[in-house]
């Protein structure tokens, strides 16, 4: 009797390979113990991703979409600013998954690939500044850069407990203060040319 494809098997072993990197990070993670999590064989899983970078790129491209989803839902750029925070506070294990291996989603080493093609969400971000700032979202990737390195920093230095407790919100604040500067500005800049 033929056997049936499992349609469950991929999102079981994407679920599996999630829950490993949250218990024991990048050590964690090798085909075999994802199957055995999965509660499906090493060829299974390989069938369905060529490699463990595949499978990560996976992870990686689930964690953008379920970001994407929550940046969808808020109106403003300090608002996304804000989701983007909440989620790396939320999720901090899918935080560290994805910068530690963001670069697989860039092509192969070396690859030119533009930032707004291998990060569809800065790609989001330079849209929502031309629609409020107008022109064109390739106008604004030095903006979306800077944007991203503060909540970057932002979540990095929360997440790393790298400051007293005692200062969060002033951290918070002060992040918040920094993407409103930078927005005045580039407002300013825009209506003086």
């Amino acid at each position: 009797m033929p056997r049936h494809p499992d349609p469950d098997l991929e999102e079981r072993i994407l679920n599996a390979a999630q829950k490993l990197w949250k218990r024991g990070g990048d050590k964690a993670l090798t085909m075999r113990t994802v199957a055995r999590a999965a509660r499906t064989n090493t060829p299974a899983v390989y069938r369905r991703f060529k490699d463990r970078e595949d499978l990560v790129r996976a992870l990686l491209l689930r964690i953008v979409a379920r970001t994407r989803a929550e940046f969808d839902s808020e109106t403003t750029i300090e608002r996304v600013s804000e989701a983007y925070v909440e989620s790396a506070l939320r999720e901090p294990h899918d935080y560290q998954l994805f910068y530690s291996h963001a670069r697989w989603l860039s092509g192969p080493k070396g690859s030119s690939r533009p930032l707004r093609e291998s990060r569809p969400n800065f790609a989001f971000l330079e849209q929502q500044l031309a629609k409020r700032l107008g022109g064109r979202p390739e106008d604004y990737m030095d903006l979306a850069l800077a944007v991203w390195a503060v909540l970057h920093g932002t979540c990095m230095l929360l997440l790393c407990e790298a400051i007293p407790e005692a200062y969060t919100q002033e951290l918070r604040q002060a992040c918040r203060s920094a993407i409103k500067a930078l927005l005045e500005e580039a407002a300013l800049f825009r209506e003086g040319n």
